[in-house]
């Protein structure tokens, strides 16, 4: 990767690193702590991607017409508040605001496109898996870390320490280099509006088939960490120690998976990470030993690559002029359809813990089929 990739690869690094200090916990904190219920809880996340899906394309427009690098570094800016209104909240209402900054989505059409326009074509999977693996990275050690200092010094604290990572995760993208979109080849404004985007067969392709498959992991994703500790009684630490090896492994598969998609179509990598997820469904399931657990997460860590791969399959098919746009429209479209799968999430788990995890064993593998069918990649 070139300097600014590399740039981008410790940026994901350091973010994530206070990111994941309270992610993994961040429900059990909400419920403990500020007695939300599980429907509560789906409202918080349902909120925060929301957020995500309003912000999407406001982004991609604007990385499509003034400094990409610009619009990244405002992503990170945003995000600085919420873990700072998680410090000071009292009670499940007041995390409403931090949970729409965590969902404003600034950086990642722009991000996406920057990418793409910098990457070697032949390596393109490859770059954005390698890329988002830095973004599990580091997890890897900073939930165990951060279920230790919350049990011991208590969550507070934890969340100065997120502030301040974020901090520094927006310092270091700040150096990269400018990007602007090129529009000499561009023909006609109106060619690339949105009304126009919305019309091409291809791109609704794209954003039916990934606006369903991120509903269904936004689903269960969420209550991972709820389901173990209500169900096998783990404590703070054991559930932070599973959450980082679900990052070390999403960070090792990420790259792996992303080498078969420069070799073999794109959606075979996709599809073998879905299988991989709803064998992880049926061992979370069926097992409470540890050991087992610890095997279930090592696969599910391939749900965390679909965000990267629908870049990598879309950003290639954009016009260089309108990129961004382009991956915002998808994105918008998971968001949008995925705001509601936390809370629905959150209505099957209140029926039964098993619920959401049983949905998602049901429907991953159908999905895997309809990707190498469906997607060209």
């Amino acid at each position: 990767m070139n300097r600014d990739l590399k740039l981008i690869f410790a940026t994901n690094v350091v973010g994530s690193f206070g990111d994941g200090l309270f992610a993994i916990l961040l429900p059990v904190y909400m419920r403990d702590a500020l007695e939300a219920s599980p429907v509560q809880i789906g409202i918080l996340y349902a909120l925060m991607v929301l957020s995500a899906a309003l912000t999407l394309l406001i982004s991609g427009t604007l990385a499509d017409r003034y400094d990409r690098k610009k619009i990244m570094v405002a992503g990170w800016v945003a995000w600085l508040p919420a873990p700072l209104i998680f410090a000071f909240a009292r009670n499940w209402a007041e995390m409403i605001p931090g949970m729409v900054m965590w969902g404003t989505w600034l950086g990642q059409p722009a991000g996406a496109a920057y990418i793409v326009t910098s990457a070697e074509k032949s390596k393109m999977t490859s770059t954005f898996t390698i890329i988002s693996a830095g973004w599990s990275l580091g997890y890897i050690f900073s939930p165990a870390l951060g279920g230790f200092l919350g049990s011991t010094i208590g969550m507070k604290t934890v969340f100065y320490l997120a502030f301040i990572f974020y901090s520094s995760a927006c310092v270091t993208l700040s150096f990269i280099r400018s990007q602007h979109a090129n529009h000499q080849q561009e023909t006609s404004g109106e060619e690339h509006s949105f009304r126009k985007l919305l019309r091409n067969r291809t791109l609704i392709s794209f954003s039916l088939f990934f606006s369903s498959l991120m509903f269904v992991i936004l689903m269960f994703r969420n209550f991972l960490p709820t389901y173990l500790s209500d169900v096998y009684k783990l404590n703070n630490l054991e559930i932070g120690v599973l959450g980082s090896i679900l990052f070390a492994s999403s960070a090792v598969l990420g790259i792996l998976l992303g080498r078969l998609g420069d070799i073999k179509p794109k959606s075979y990598s996709l599809a073998i990470s879905l299988l991989l997820s709803a064998f992880a469904m049926v061992l979370l399931l069926g097992f409470s030993n540890f050991g087992v657990l610890a095997i279930s997460f090592v696969l599910n860590g391939s749900s965390y690559i679909t965000w990267g791969m629908l870049s990598a399959i879309v950003g290639p098919t954009a016009p260089e002029s309108c990129r961004a746009k382009w991956i915002a429209v998808p994105q918008t479209a998971c968001m949008f359809t995925s705001s509601i799968a936390p809370y629905v999430g959150g209505l099957l788990y209140s029926a039964s813990e098993q619920y959401p995890f049983i949905a998602a064993m049901a429907t991953l593998p159908i999905l895997a089929f309809l990707s190498i069918r469906l997607l060209k990649e």
